[in-house]
């Protein structure tokens, strides 16, 4: 059985980490990128994000929030960050609550979609942090409510995604290179 060494490459029982390991932020750029539809929940989720960044060590001048229409424009957003070579990961932050229609479904559902053919298109870490609830109550329970902080959630993932792609030895010519080394 092959080894691969680092933080981000270790499991638990059963292939679980029991608790994710902490990754440094120092040195790397993050995009947020943020529906205003829903803007409350949304902001709550920002905040969020930008605190577990701040204590994962990222500089506040290495975090750009770009605020979006709503949660269908995320993806679009999301490759023009990631396609730029500037961030090592891309934060998508929304929130999609169900109405009478099937509007939800759509836009739900694309948005989903959308996100994730960008980070496999570039290889860089996109991260999920878009709520889709049946209502805003739910919502707000999920945006530093009773169920945590779903913001602060994607941030942690995307700094481990960048750790496990870092242990792969993933090509960093689509992913930013770290500060010092930027021009």
């Amino acid at each position: 059985m092959n080894d691969l060494s680092g933080p981000a490459m270790h499991a638990g029982p059963g292939g679980a980490s029991a608790a994710p390991p902490h990754h440094d932020g120092a040195g790397r750029r993050i995009a947020i990128v943020a529906a205003r539809f829903n803007g409350e929940v949304v902001e709550r989720l920002v905040d969020g994000a930008t605190g577990a960044l701040a204590a994962a060590g990222v500089s506040q001048d290495d975090i750009v929030v770009v605020w979006v229409p709503g949660a269908f424009e995320l993806p679009l957003a999301a490759r023009a960050a990631a396609s730029g070579g500037s961030f090592d990961a891309v934060i998508a932050l929304g929130t999609v609550i169900r109405g009478e229609t099937a509007h939800f479904d759509f836009v739900a559902g694309e948005a989903s979609r959308g996100l994730q053919d960008v980070a496999l298109a570039t290889g860089v870490p996109v991260s999920f942090g878009v709520l889709t609830t049946d209502t805003v109550a739910q919502a707000m329970e999920r945006a530093g409510g009773a169920h945590g902080n779903k913001g602060r959630d994607a941030a942690t993932a995307a700094l481990e995604m960048i750790g496990v792609l870092d242990g792969f030895g993933a090509p960093r010519s689509d992913r930013a290179t770290p500060r010092e080394h930027r021009h």
